[in-house]
C-alpha cells in the first residue's frame, strides 16, 4: 500500500471514528458522486477568483492570497464529489487528489497540489498558496506588494479552474456516451 493510499484509509478512519464518537467529522468519508454538488464546488472558485481580484483593486490585496487558496482548494474539492467524497480536512483533500492522479483517475499536474502543502524551507522555490496565506492571514502586512507573484497566482488559479471544469465535464460527458 502506498503512502498516499495509507493517508486516505487513515482519514477514512478519522471520519468513521469522529462521525461515531461526535456525529461529525473533520476527515473523509465516502458517498455517491455528486455532479451538482461538485459544480457548486465550482462555481465557489470562481466566485473567490472574482475575490481575488476585487480585493486587489479595492486596496485589501492582503486578503487576496486566502481567496487564491480557497481557489484551488474548491476546485479539489469539486473533483472530491465528483468521485464521491466528502473532505473536511485539507491534508485529507490533497491526499484523496494525489491518489486519484497516481491511479489515473485525473490528470492534473503537480504545480497545483504542490501550492497547497506546507513545504521546507529547502523545497521553497516559490512561495506556495498556503505559505503566503497564511503570512497574510496571521501576519501584520496589508498589502500584497509583489505584483509579478500576484499575477502568477492568478494565472494558476485560472488554469486550475479550467482543468478541474474538463474533469468534471468530460467525465460527465464520458458517463452519458456510455449509457
Amino acid at each position: 500500500m502506498s503512502q498516499v493510499s495509507k493517508k486516505v484509509q487513515w482519514c477514512l478512519n478519522k471520519a468513521k471514528r469522529e462521525l461515531k464518537e461526535k456525529g461529525l467529522h473533520r476527515g473523509l468519508i465516502k458517498l455517491e458522486s455528486n455532479q451538482e454538488l461538485a459544480e457548486k464546488h465550482l462555481k465557489k472558485a470562481e466566485h473567490n477568483l472574482k475575490a481575488a481580484h476585487y480585493f486587489e483593486q479595492g486596496g485589501f490585496s492582503d486578503w487576496s492570497p486566502s481567496a487564491f487558496f480557497y481557489v484551488i482548494y474548491h476546485c479539489f474539492l469539486a473533483i472530491l464529489r465528483k468521485f464521491g467524497y466528502e473532505s473536511r480536512n485539507q491534508e485529507c483533500t490533497i491526499a484523496v487528489i494525489e491518489m486519484l492522479k497516481l491511479t489515473g483517475k485525473i490528470n492534473i499536474e503537480n504545480k497545483f497540489i504542490d501550492t497547497l502543502k506546507i513545504n521546507t524551507l529547502e523545497e521553497i522555490h516559490q512561495s506556495t498558496t498556503i505559505e503566503l496565506r497564511e503570512t497574510f492571514q496571521y501576519g501584520i502586512e496589508t498589502k500584497f506588494e509583489k505584483t509579478e507573484e500576484f499575477k502568477r497566482l492568478a494565472n494558476l488559479c485560472q488554469e486550475i479552474i479550467e482543468k478541474t471544469k474538463n474533469i468534471l465535464f468530460e467525465m460527465k460527458e464520458n458517463e452519458r456516451n456510455r449509457s
